[in-house]
């Protein structure tokens, strides 16, 4: 009797499991190495949609097995960020480990292609509250590939205006 009432119980909450899974990618000018670097600053977040600040130190590269917190533009409370996979100039796996109810898987991958470099952005959500909490996210995480590659152009752009200034004003060691 008690194995019959423990796989009810375990059937029941497969019933309660939802998953969505949600792939945003975008085309940038930039360099496989230059989104890369974007990507795994995780100290620098300025360009996020959803993060306000972390507590990395600046210049920390990411490993697997990291855990840092990061403050969301939502919320002063901080969530816990759990580094899982990082294949270098490749891809970023991380886990977000916010509230009970709710696993966040986080993605970033970067390719280099024929029309440019092509940046993933996959976000896994599981969990019973995963629909409460994606109806409130959906609207960052939309937004997140793009902010991503507009602030790794902008900077690249920058770069360029500054050494072209630097050369017509006669600086040739700059």
């Amino acid at each position: 009797m008690g194995s019959w009432l423990s796989k009810f119980v375990q059937r029941k909450r497969r019933r309660f499991c939802l998953s969505l899974v949600r792939t945003y990618q975008e085309i940038s000018s930039a360099s496989v190495d230059e989104l890369w670097q974007k990507v795994v600053d995780i100290a620098d977040v300025s360009w996020h949609p959803l993060f306000k600040s972390t507590n990395v130190p600046y210049g920390l590269v990411p490993k697997p097995g990291l855990i840092y917190q990061a403050v969301t533009r939502l919320s002063p409370i901080p969530i816990r960020i759990f580094v899982e996979r990082v294949n270098p100039r490749e891809l970023l796996s991380v886990r977000v480990l916010a509230i009970p109810g709710v696993e966040e898987r986080v993605t970033y991958k970067v390719e280099s292609t024929v029309c440019g470099t092509c940046l993933s952005y996959s976000v896994t959500l599981r969990g019973w509250l995963s629909p409460l909490i994606w109806s409130f996210s959906r609207p960052y995480a939309d937004r997140v590939a793009r902010a991503l590659v507009q602030a790794v152009e902008e900077a690249t752009l920058q770069a360029v205006s500054r050494k072209r200034k630097s050369l017509k004003d006669g600086c040739f060691d700059c």
